[in-house]
């Protein structure tokens, strides 16, 4: 995220001499792209995957711009796609130190309406493949090459714990990936691999583009958070870097909430008596 975008990147050295993946980054206003930005000033060095040409034409000038030459293509519902790339990455990296997931994706005609009618079967597994299993997938090839004191970061929101209009099939495959985060800090925590979840408030992110009333979260989301403000870039990205340096150690198996306080409000302050 540029510092003429709305926020200006503090730099450092906290991620010198780390190495990583960040996975999910779609455009300029990918939340995946705003920690990549934080990351690379603090002295990370990434590769960055990509599906397909067209998101390649997105990624390179982004990579280009915070000084990474490193792309990789995966697909994460092919495993031969998941083997290359990790593949590469091991050959390029020899080990890394940190792994941020932000893949997700469900059929835009089942993010409306009601969850029971318009969720078909095909729609559900899309949804859990690549929104849930896609993050248990990368975290085991990331983790078989990560040093110890390493960090893996993935995003939920909060549509994974209460019911959000239009969310859908997103909200549970969201649920399914929140729970996966568990699992893997338990299973990953002896090899000193810690996992943590991010649940940032609605942005105006192509995923949030591609649900109904979408927009609409945003405004809701200020006037109805503790805050009384929009959830920041720079808020997402600098929780990241705490989970994801070695700030964060002895934090695993979270769902840390960066969203101005939403998810604590349980009535709007107007409501009148």
């Amino acid at each position: 995220m540029a510092e003429s975008e709305g926020w200006a990147l503090p730099k450092g050295n906290l991620m010198a001499g780390k190495k990583g993946v960040v996975m999910g980054i779609a455009n300029q206003n990918s939340i995946a792209w705003g920690i990549a930005s934080q990351l690379a000033a603090q002295g990370a060095e990434m590769c960055f995957t990509y599906l397909g040409e067209g998101l390649e034409r997105r990624v390179r000038p982004l990579a280009e711009s915070v000084g990474v030459d490193f792309l990789v293509q995966a697909d994460v519902t092919d495993d031969a796609s998941m083997d290359a790339a990790f593949a590469e990455i091991e050959k390029r990296f020899g080990k890394l130190d940190f792994l941020v997931h932000s893949v997700a994706f469900a059929n835009k005609d089942e993010l409306k309406g009601s969850f029971i009618d318009n969720t078909t079967r095909e729609g559900f597994l899309t949804a859990m493949n690549i929104s849930a299993f896609s993050f248990v997938d990368s975290a085991r090839r990331a983790a078989a090459i990560m040093n110890p004191n390493g960090s893996i970061v993935t995003m939920t929101y909060l549509g994974s714990e209460r019911t959000i209009p239009n969310y859908n099939t997103m909200g549970v495959a969201k649920a399914a990936l929140e729970a996966a985060t568990r699992y893997a800090a338990r299973d990953l925590g002896p090899r000193g691999i810690r996992v943590n979840a991010i649940s940032a408030g609605a942005m105006r992110t192509l995923s949030l583009a591609g649900i109904s009333g979408g927009r609409g979260m945003i405004a809701q989301g200020r006037n109805f958070s503790a805050m009384k403000e929009d959830t920041s870039m720079e808020g997402v990205a600098g929780c990241a870097l705490w989970l994801l340096s070695d700030l964060g150690r002895s934090t695993t198996g979270e769902v840390v909430h960066v969203d101005a306080g939403f998810h604590i409000m349980g009535m709007p302050d107007d409501v009148e008596g």
